[in-house]
């Protein structure tokens, strides 16, 4: 196996303030591609499994109204 190091320009500072932060996001921007355009399709709830909610969220949710009925 290959042990790439990567270098970076300007030294990473992990008790950085969120000026440090902006800086660090601004330089990755052009390699970060976004696409033009995001389609999502519904999802058949035949596909949808394996979700599990503790009976005391779902008591919760379920005491709640929709829309303040």
């Amino acid at each position: 196996m290959t042990n790439l190091k990567v270098h970076a320009p300007v030294p990473v500072d992990l008790e950085g303030d969120l000026a440090s932060l902006r800086g660090d996001c601004a330089r990755m921007v052009p390699h970060w591609a976004a696409p033009d355009r995001i389609t999502s399709r519904p999802v058949s709830p035949s596909l949808i499994h394996g979700v599990i909610v503790p009976p005391n969220s779902a008591r919760l949710l379920d005491s709640m109204s929709d829309y303040g009925d």
